[in-house]
């Protein structure tokens, strides 16, 4: 088989449409059926279903007071936070896209990306402002709001919100084809890409999840969305209206946005939010809260696992977990299946460029879930393999993965050749290399363009590579990544000197990580009398990573 699988869940119909609503709709149907029940808590502050809805509303209609709608879009420059929520659906219902941005980037990818999505206005947070105030002059945006401090030219999200009604705006004509998200995602160059994402798109993929909880999609008396759980309590013994989650997955990435944002306000889910993850404090709350899923990506995990209160605390009232962003190591998936015997431990793909999910492992108790592998088709999609030339390979045969479906992006933000290169004859080219087993489950066998991931972040060699050939003293650069079972992969620098000079690693990789994220810093630098190449000129990685086995760790500072 060259197709990967698609399981109807049992009890559910093999059909159903995609509602053509916006995504306020989410929120909207979400108070109205959930009212009072906690949507998130931290640090001992609740904020119910009833009281988002009256806070988004305030800041959708604040922005719509203020100018700013349909065709703008509001950059949020935030961690996640108790107002982020409200923020987020307050731009999609105000008409305007949500453009995601890390917190921590630094000055000239900030302006790069605000600039590039033409941002007109941004929300951000105290810690991060001084460098967004560097980067003013550089930016088309002239409102900045502020959630938690004052700033020169800015305004406090209280006051913003101050004089704006609670009602919320009538609903966006026309949703479908709007845009929602304009999501940045890394290049092989280290530039990144708008990734166009509508209302459709994010509906789409929001009840494609929701679909692997044995719900269906319906509108209630408002016309809003809402989900149908017509899968038995034997198969989903998790209800809709009773989940808890702790979350830690950034609201800026993609599974942050969709599947630790959206999926739980239409599922009646109460998610506990943590600023930093501390495995102590994690495993407390969940037994404070009586957590029924645990997710997130591979590095939350093996932390978990390895902290003594794992097998102490009870966490009895675990009913699944999920995790995303990057491969679960298969020892990691035995010691939680021999920790959670009964719950369901499942493991998806995804990217920017699907809006977030394309497969995942059954989500019912009787479905066959295969470790290693990232399953079965979101319901509507359809995902093969394909060799260079675009042709689909033949059984037993690794290829590019290729997606379609309903859930697929619109293509790069102004960059039509990178558009025509992804998009082709319908499908998006993702660049990864799989294989499909003979029940047609998808694993990922390599990704392309040498792109690494660390703790669930994409990390680009090209990027780091660029840096470190601007250092006077270096002659010649190559990034690989070295596996870590804790976080995936650690980026490593190999590195040639100019002749004559003397340099220490630890000098090159300060050099290095003074100017990156915290998430895309070297952790070892190694120097090297010359960096390998083929006949072509091109970088032999391989023979680095190989090389490694050979290597003791670094520092990892």
């Amino acid at each position: 088989m060259n197709r990967v699988a698609s399981i109807t869940p049992p009890g559910l119909p093999e059909e159903f449409k995609f509602p053509a609503v916006d995504v306020g709709s989410i929120l909207r149907g979400g108070a109205r059926r959930y009212g009072d029940r906690v949507a998130f808590h931290k640090d001992g502050t609740d904020v119910t279903f009833t009281e988002l809805l009256s806070q988004a509303a305030a800041f959708a209609n604040a922005l719509n007071n203020n100018g700013i709608g349909e065709g703008d879009v509001v950059a949020v420059h935030l961690p996640n936070c108790l107002e982020y929520p409200a923020i987020y659906f307050g731009i999609m219902m105000s008409g305007a896209a949500f453009g995601p941005t890390n917190p921590l980037l630094p000055p000239h990818d900030l302006a790069f990306q605000l600039s590039d999505c033409g941002a007109k206005a941004v929300v951000t947070w105290g810690p991060a402002s001084a460098v967004l105030q560097s980067v003013r002059e550089e930016i088309p945006a002239r409102l900045v709001i502020t959630v938690d401090a004052e700033l020169p030219g800015a305004v406090t999200l209280s006051d913003f919100v101050a004089d704006a009604s609670t009602t919320p705006p009538p609903p966006i004509e026309d949703a479908a084809t709007k845009l929602g998200h304009l999501a940045y995602t890394g290049g092989t160059t280290g530039r990144s890409k708008g990734v166009i994402i509508t209302h459709a798109n994010i509906i789409a993929n929001v009840l494609q999840s929701a679909r692997g909880g044995g719900s269906v999609p319906t509108l209630d008396a408002e016309g809003d969305l809402a989900l149908d759980q017509v899968g038995s309590v034997e198969e989903w013994p998790t209800r809709l209206g009773t989940a808890v989650a702790i979350n830690l997955t950034p609201w800026f990435h993609a599974m942050g946005a969709i599947g630790y944002l959206n999926l739980p306000i239409i599922s009646g889910m109460t998610t506990v939010l943590h600023s930093r993850f501390d495995p102590g404090a994690y495993l407390a709350d969940a037994e404070k809260f009586q957590v029924t899923i645990i997710g997130g990506a591979p590095p939350i995990f093996v932390a978990l696992i390895r902290h003594p209160d794992f097998q102490t605390r009870d966490l009895s009232s675990v009913r699944g977990l999920s995790s995303g962003a990057a491969p679960l190591p298969v020892a990691v998936i035995e010691a939680l299946e021999a920790r959670f015997p009964d719950a369901i431990i499942g493991e998806g793909y995804g990217l920017t460029e699907v809006t977030m999910a394309a497969s995942g492992n059954p989500g019912w108790r009787s479905g066959i879930r295969k470790a290693g592998t990232v399953g079965i088709s979101t319901y509507g999609a359809d995902i093969c393999l394909m060799d260079p030339a675009g042709v689909e390979v033949g059984p037993g045969e690794t290829g590019e993965v290729c997606v379609r479906g309903p859930q697929v992006m619109q293509g790069y933000h102004n960059r039509p050749d990178a558009t025509a290169e992804t998009l082709r004859d319908g499908w998006l080219h993702t660049g990864d290399i799989g294989s499909i087993d003979e029940d047609g489950y998808l694993s990922i066998v390599d990704r392309a363009k040498d792109m690494l991931l660390y703790k669930g972040y994409n990390v680009y060699p090209r990027e780091l590579e660029e840096i470190l050939h601007s250092h006077p003293d270096i002659a010649g650069a190559a990034v690989v990544g070295r596996k870590d079972d804790e976080v995936g992969e650690l980026p490593v620098a190999f590195v040639k000197l100019r002749d004559g000079i003397v340099a220490t690693p630890q000098a090159i990789q300060d050099y290095v990580n003074e100017r990156v994220v915290p998430y895309k810093k070297l952790r070892e630098v190694h120097l090297v009398d010359e960096i390998p190449v083929s006949a072509a000129g091109k970088v032999l990685r391989r023979e680095l990573r190989d090389s490694l086995a050979d290597v003791p760790t670094a520092s990892t500072s």
